[in-house]
């Protein structure tokens, strides 16, 4: 069978899933770079790969990069190398782990209610004078479901405001597949270097946030962060911390739109907005293929033999439709669905999203806003006229333009 030839550009995903599953829920692909790798499609594939103990994530299972095949600047490298949980295995893990997990408790989270109500309003404020000003179509992804997050994450992290605009703008560059090896060792140089100094300010000016909890880690105890994993700590707390979060509000927002019977059920109280979260994960998953996890040894998924060292890519839009888990209608988009619960997109086993409860609170938080103070919002294009975000990892759309404020039918107005 020939491989499937991963599009560096993305695209929406489903249609290529569709085709992929018809054949078996593992699939042989060819990487950027002309890297062979897999994929694990299939719902219960993925969630029984996800868990094994001899599967890892460290880039020393990489086969090919120990071989010397990998070249400086492949636009898949910061997924591999960077020093953080999502490249650790075992103690090392469980101690990256340890230092970030508390806050993210379910606790910790609740108590960030406030602050989510808060800014989300302070967005939905700027939009309503935005619509007062004149302004027809606004960029919902843009001014709403972006700022939420990313301001989030980074008072959480305690990034002064100056450095947020270029950390969201490098931080989509350092994890795009779609560029060249000059722009993305250039990106991953300057994030590195702005990291640096955010962790920089807050040695200086320690406060009540997570990176200087963090530092205060590694002085206390040189052994239990090094230097180079604050910075690929803070490098994943930043990329995952709003870009998950900003590909679901958005997803959320155009599955709504397109299907106005979830979103009266919704709004009428016949479920609620934990469904909508839920099902949208499920349905549209934020991420299409996360990379990397590499087996230890041969290992057979599914009857299909996954070669030891091979970069393995985890097909989280795939498994969200595979029919044999949730059903003949897993592609409809229905917020009722008992199943919904099921999906994989935050992940599973020892990786499992440590933000995921923040993820939710703010989704939840910022569609119940939304839909509560622009109930008549609109897509102001097509979806299917809606440019991809670029890159085969996110999967969601680069723009979100909307009309907040229906239509007037003409003589409506300037009076009779």
């Amino acid at each position: 069978m020939v491989p499937h030839r991963i599009d560096p550009v993305g695209g929406c995903p489903h249609a290529t899933n569709a085709r992929l599953l018809g054949q078996g829920a593992v699939a042989t692909v060819v990487l950027p770079g002309n890297i062979e790798g897999m994929v694990v499609l299939g719902h219960d594939a993925l969630k029984d790969f996800l868990a094994h103990p001899d599967v890892a994530k460290g880039a020393r299972h990489f086969t090919a990069l120990g071989d010397g095949r990998i070249p400086d600047g492949w636009p898949l490298m910061t997924y591999t190398t960077v020093q953080g949980m999502t490249t650790a295995d075992d103690e090392d893990h469980r101690r990256l782990r340890s230092l970030v997990s508390r806050a993210f408790t379910a606790r910790r989270v609740e108590e960030l209610r406030p602050r989510v109500e808060a800014l989300t309003g302070e967005l939905l404020d700027g939009l309503e004078a935005a619509v007062e000003a004149g302004e027809d179509v606004v960029d919902l992804r843009g001014r709403f479901a972006l700022p939420l997050p990313m301001s989030v994450i980074c008072e959480l992290l305690g990034v002064d405001e100056e450095f947020r605009g270029r950390l969201h703008h490098l931080s989509v560059q350092a994890v795009a597949t779609d560029i060249g090896p000059r722009e993305s060792v250039a990106a991953n140089r300057e994030l590195l270097s702005v990291l640096a100094a955010v962790a920089t300010s807050r040695a200086r000016r320690p406060g009540e946030d997570l990176t200087s909890a963090l530092i205060a880690a590694r002085e206390e105890d040189g052994d239990r962060l090094s230097e180079q994993e604050l910075i690929g700590t803070l490098l994943l707390m930043i990329v995952a911390g709003h870009k998950t979060t900003l590909n679901l509000i958005t997803n959320a927002v155009r599955a709504l739109c397109a299907h106005r019977d979830q979103l009266d059920l919704v709004l009428s109280g016949g479920a609620s907005w934990s469904d909508v979260v839920e099902e949208t994960l499920r349905w549209d998953s934020p991420v299409s293929y996360f990379p990397f996890r590499y087996p230890k040894r041969d290992l057979t998924v599914d009857g299909t033999v996954i070669p030891r060292g091979t970069p393995v890519l985890a097909g989280y839009s795939a498994a969200g439709r595979d029919r044999s888990a949730h059903g003949p209608d897993a592609d409809r988009f229905d917020i009722t669905r008992p199943s919904a619960a099921r999906h994989l997109s935050l992940g599973h086993g020892p990786h499992y999203c440590l933000g995921a409860p923040l993820a939710r609170l703010e989704a939840t938080v910022a569609l119940e806003r939304l839909f509560t103070r622009f109930p008549d919002l609109d897509p102001a294009a097509p979806d299917v006229q809606l440019a991809r975000k670029e890159g085969f990892v996110s999967n969601s759309v680069s723009q979100l333009p909307v009309r907040l404020r229906p239509v007037a039918a003409p003589g409506l107005m300037g009076g009779s």
